[in-house]
C-alpha cells in the first residue's frame, strides 16, 4: 500500500497496482461465456454502444470520439 495526500492535506493509504504485467498464457474465449446468440449480440451492442455512440452516460462519456 503506498501513502498518499488527499487534496485537503490528509494521508491516505491507497493500494498500488493490482495487476500482473504481460500477456495472457491462454486466450480468452469470451463467446464461451455466453449462453446463446442474443446474449452474444448484446454483449457486442453494447461494446459498440461504449465507444461509436452519440448518446454517453455517466463515466462512459468520452472527451474526443473514437
Amino acid at each position: 500500500m503506498e501513502e498518499k495526500v488527499t487534496f485537503d492535506g490528509k494521508k491516505v493509504k491507497v493500494l498500488g497496482s493490482t495487476f500482473e504485467q504481460g500477456k495472457p498464457e491462454i486466450p480468452i474465449k469470451w463467446r464461451q461465456k455466453m449462453r446463446n446468440r442474443d446474449e452474444m449480440l448484446a454483449y457486442l451492442k453494447t461494446g459498440e454502444r461504449y465507444w461509436f455512440s452519440e448518446e454517453w452516460f455517466g463515466s462512459e462519456k468520452r472527451k474526443t470520439k473514437a
